[in-house]
C-alpha cells in the first residue's frame, strides 16, 4: 500500500514499504503544514498592515517595508511548489537531514528543511564513496504531479545497510537503486520550460556552482554537461550566499544566447525563491527601435570581423575627444549691461574644469556653468556701474550670458549635443572620420566599412553603438537639461525686471530687504524641472555577471558586458567546440586579451542530457573540423538508434510521434518553411542554442555549411536530443553515408 506523499508505481513495490518511506512521509508532510501555517500567518500580517491607519510619514513608511517584505516572502512560498523537499542524508551520528530548495523551521527555530545553499546541504550535492563527508547514505526523491513517483537511495559506509533491507541511521532502511531511477529521471519528457534540476545536481556541478564570486570563473563543458544548470543555480547561490549581493536582487545580471532561452529558463530562479534578477541578450543591452525585433546580422563576414575588434569599441572615445576641443579663436559677447570677451583660454579652463572620464552630453551644463563663472569672475573685477551686491549683480550676468545669442551659438558648436546613432553613422560614412578615429586600418579596410549615410544599424554595431551612448549619456534627457536652464533664464529676467519695478515703487514697509532674500528669489524662479524619465535598468552596474555560450562573443560584445561589471566578477559558461567562429585559443588567452582577466576554470566531462546513440554519430563531426576540442561522455543509452531518411517524412514523423506521445517536446531544425507549435518548435541551430527537445529533426543538415561554422551548427542541432535523433535529407540513399558530412 501507498503511503501519504509517496504514490509509487506497480513496479516499485520493493520500494513502497512503510519501514523504507514512512518516515519521510512523516517529515514532508509536516513540511507542508508548517508552509500553508507561515503563509496564512503572512496573510494575516499583510490584511492588518494594510488596513492601517497611522499615516505618520516614519510609519508609513515602515509599513510600506514591511508590506513588500511580506509580500516577496509569501510569493516566494506559493512559487517553491509541493516538491520543496530535493531528498535528505543521514550522517554518520544518526542524524537525519533533509534538504529543499527553501528553508523551513518550526514555529521554535527546529529545523524541518534546510536550503540547499547552506554549508551544511552541501554534502547532499558533493558527497562522494572517496569523500563520504561524513554521510552514512543519500536519497533523492523524483516528484511528479505533486507526489513522489520514485526515489534513489546512495550508502557511502560499507557497514550502513544490514541484511539487503536493514536500517540506515536510525530513520528507515536503504533501497539501494543508485543508478536506475537517477538515469530514468534523466530521460523523462522535456517541456517547454526548463525547470530546477537541484535534486540531480552532480558533485562537479555543485562545485561550480558554491564557487567564490571573486573574479572570472569558467564553467567549460560539452552539451547535456548542465552547463546551465550551473549557471542558474550558481545565481541563486550567490543571491544567498555572497554578503555584496544578499539584500539587493538587482546585482546579478544573466545574459543568454537568445529570447527562447531566456524564455525557457525564466522559471527557473522563482522557483528557488529568487525573483528580480536581470536577464537579456546581447541585443538587448542596446535596444534599436522595436524590442521585439533584433538588428539584422551584417551583410558581409568581412565587415562584421572589422567591426568585432575591442578596437573598434576604443574608437568611440577619439570620435568624442573630436567634439570637445576647446575654440581656439576670441567670441565678442554684448549685452544690454556689458561687453566682453571669450577668450581661447576661457574655453579650454572651463573644458578642462569637467571630470573625466566624462559623459559628454551630461557635461555640457558642468562646461556651460564654468565658462560663466570664468567670465563672471572677470566681467566683476571691471567697473561694472552698479551699486547693489555681487551676488545679485552675478544673477544678472549669468542670465545675460545664457539670453544671448552669439555666446549660445559658439558653445553648441564647440561642445555639442550629440546623438550615439549619428556618431557611429559617421563613422561608416564620412572616411576622413573614420581615419582620423582608427588610424590603423588600411584603404582597404576602411573602403569594406564604407555606407552610406543613414544606414540601418546592424548586429556587429551594437557594442560600437553600445559605447557610443555609455560615452555620450541620453541626448534627449540633456536637450531636456537645457531647455529647462533657459526657461530659468527667462524666468530670472522677468524676475528681475519685476523687483526692479517694485523697488522703485518702495514705500518703505521692509519690501527691498524681503526682496534681496536669497531663499525668496529662489522661490520666484522655479528650476526644479521635470522628472528625468525612467533609467535602463540593464546600464549597470552589476556586482555579478552570468554569461551563457559565452564561447560565441566577440571581443567587441565583451567590451559591453565589462562596461557593466567593472568587479570583472563574471560566471562565463561555454563550450569551445560550440563556437561558430572557432575557438583557437584557450579560455585563459581569451578573458585575459579582452580584459576580462585571469580566470578560475571548472570543468564538467559528463553528458547527462544526450544519449549514447547520439553522440556516436555527434562525435567524429565535430572532432574532424576541431580535433583539440573535448566531447563528454555520454552517462546513459535511450536505446534509440539514430534515423535517416528523405525530407518528405517530415510530416509523417512528426504525426507518429505526437500519436505515441502525449506529453514532451520536439524541435525541427534546418527547415525555415516549417511552422512550428506548442510541441514542436521550428528552430535554427543559433536559436536551439541551450535547448533540448525529445525527438530532434534534422533537415538538410549538409546545407549548414561545410566549414567550421557548418559543422558546429551540425553538431549543436544533434545534441539538443534527450532521446530520439532523426537526420533527413533530400539526397537520402538509405544510409547516413554524406548525410551528416562523414
Amino acid at each position: 500500500m501507498s503511503v501519504a506523499v509517496f504514490c509509487l508505481p506497480d513496479r516499485l513495490a520493493d520500494k513502497n514499504r512503510p519501514d523504507l518511506i514512512a518516515g519521510d512521509a512523516a517529515q514532508l508532510t509536516r513540511v507542508a503544514e508548517r508552509i500553508a501555517e507561515k503563509s496564512a500567518a503572512i496573510r494575516t500580517e499583510l490584511d492588518a498592515l494594510r488596513r492601517s491607519t497611522d499615516v505618520r510619514v516614519e510609519a508609513g513608511v515602515a509599513r510600506d517595508q514591511d508590506i513588500r517584505r511580506l509580500t516577496a516572502e509569501l510569493r516566494r512560498l506559493s512559487r517553491v511548489g509541493t516538491d520543496v523537499c530535493l531528498g535528505r542524508f543521514v550522517r554518520e551520528c544518526g542524524t537525519v537531514v533533509y534538504v529543499g530548495r527553501v528553508g523551513v523551521t518550526e514555529a521554535d527555530g527546529t529545523a524541518l528543511l534546510i536550503d540547499w545553499r547552506t554549508p551544511e546541504a552541501a554534502p547532499f550535492f558533493s558527497a562522494t564513496l572517496g569523500d563520504p563527508m561524513g554521510v552514512v547514505s543519500r536519497r533523492h526523491y523524483r516528484w511528479s504531479r505533486e507526489v513522489i513517483v520514485d526515489y534513489w537511495d546512495e550508502v557511502f559506509a560499507g557497514d550502513a545497510l544490514v541484511g539487503g533491507g536493514g536500517s540506515v541511521g536510525r530513520r528507515g532502511g536503504a533501497a539501494l537503486d543508485s543508478q536506475s531511477s537517477f538515469i530514468a529521471s534523466l530521460g523523462a519528457s522535456r517541456s517547454s520550460k526548463m525547470t530546477s534540476v537541484l535534486g540531480t545536481i552532480a558533485a562537479d556541478q555543485d562545485t561550480a556552482i558554491r564557487a567564490g564570486s571573486n573574479g572570472p570563473l569558467v564553467v567549460e563543458g560539452g552539451p547535456g554537461t548542465g552547463k546551465t544548470v550551473v549557471a542558474l543555480h550558481r545565481a541563486a547561490y550567490l543571491l544567498y550566499s555572497d554578503t555584496r549581493l544578499r539584500g539587493n536582487r538587482g546585482e546579478i545580471l544573466i545574459v543568454g544566447p537568445h529570447r527562447s532561452y531566456l524564455n525557457y529558463v525564466g522559471d527557473v530562479l522563482p522557483s528557488l525563491g529568487e525573483e528580480g534578477v536581470a536577464t537579456c541578450t546581447i541585443a538587448d543591452l542596446v535596444p534599436i527601435g522595436d524590442a521585439a525585433d533584433d538588428p539584422l546580422p551584417e551583410a558581409d563576414p568581412a565587415v562584421a570581423e572589422l567591426k568585432a575588434s575591442a578596437a573598434m569599441v576604443g574608437a568611440v572615445e577619439t570620435a568624442v575627444a573630436f567634439y570637445e576641443e576647446p575654440p581656439t579663436t576670441a567670441v565678442q559677447v554684448e549685452t544690454t549691461s556689458f561687453d566682453l570677451q571669450v577668450r581661447p583660454e576661457d574655453w579650454a579652463e572651463a573644458f578642462a574644469a569637467v571630470e573625466r572620464p566624462v559623459v559628454h552630453n551630461e557635461a555640457r551644463d558642468d562646461v556651460w556653468q564654468v565658462l560663466a563663472e570664468v567670465l563672471v569672475a572677470r566681467n566683476l573685477a571691471a567697473p561694472v556701474g552698479c551699486d547693489r551686491d555681487d551676488e545679485q549683480e552675478v544673477r544678472r550676468m549669468r542670465a545675460a550670458l545664457s539670453a544671448d545669442r552669439d555666446l549660445v551659438a559658439e558653445f553648441r558648436r564647440a561642445w555639442p549635443m550629440l546623438d550615439a546613432e549619428i556618431l557611429v553613422g559617421d563613422l561608416w560614412a564620412v572616411p576622413a572620420f573614420l581615419r582620423h578615429c582608427a588610424p590603423w586600418l588600411s584603404a582597404e579596410q576602411r573602403a569594406l566599412l564604407r555606407q552610406p549615410e543613414g544606414a540601418p544599424i546592424t548586429a556587429s554595431d551594437l557594442p560600437i553603438l553600445d559605447a557610443a551612448r555609455r560615452r555620450l549619456g541620453d541626448a534627449d534627457a540633456a536637450r531636456r537639461r537645457e531647455r529647462r536652464r533657459a526657461e530659468a533664464a527667462a524666468q530670472q529676467r522677468v524676475r528681475d525686471i519685476v523687483v526692479d519695478e517694485l523697488i522703485a515703487a518702495d514705500d518703505g514697509e521692509g519690501l527691498v530687504s524681503m526682496l534681496r532674500a536669497e531663499d525668496i528669489q529662489d522661490v520666484i524662479v522655479d528650476e526644479s524641472g521635470a522628472d528625468e524619465g525612467p533609467s535602463d535598468p540593464l546600464a549597470g552596474p552589476f556586482a555579478h555577471v552570468v554569461v551563457d555560450e559565452a564561447q560565441d562573443l566577440t571581443d567587441a560584445q565583451w567590451q559591453m558586458l565589462l562596461a557593466r561589471c567593472p568587479s570583472r566578477s563574471f560566471t562565463i559558461v561555454g563550450d569551445r567546440a560550440q563556437a561558430r567562429a572557432g575557438f583557437a585559443e584557450t579560455w585563459e588567452q581569451r578573458l585575459r586579451r579582452v580584459g576580462v582577466g585571469e580566470p578560475r576554470r571548472s570543468t564538467l566531462h559528463i553528458n547527462y542530457r544526450t544519449p549514447a546513440e547520439v553522440m556516436d554519430h555527434a562525435r567524429p563531426l565535430i572532432l574532424a573540423a576541431l580535433p583539440d576540442v573535448e566531447v563528454p561522455e555520454s552517462i546513459r543509452s535511450s536505446g534509440v538508434a539514430v534515423e535517416f531518411g528523405p525530407t518528405a517524412a517530415l510530416e509523417t514523423i512528426l504525426a507518429g510521434w505526437r500519436a505515441d506521445r502525449v506529453d514532451g517536446v520536439a524541435c525541427v531544425i534546418g527547415a525555415p518553411e516549417f511552422v512550428g507549435d506548442d510541441r514542436v518548435a521550428s528552430l535554427t541551430p543559433a536559436t536551439a542554442k541551450g535547448l533540448e527537445f525529445d525527438l530532434v529533426v534534422l533537415v538538410n543538415p549538409m546545407s549548414f555549411g561545410d566549414q567550421v561554422a557548418g559543422a558546429v551548427d551540425r553538431y549543436v542541432a544533434m545534441t539538443r536530443s534527450t532521446s530520439r535523433l532523426v537526420v533527413l535529407d533530400d539526397a537520402h540513399s538509405g544510409s547516413d553515408s554524406g548525410v551528416l558530412g562523414r
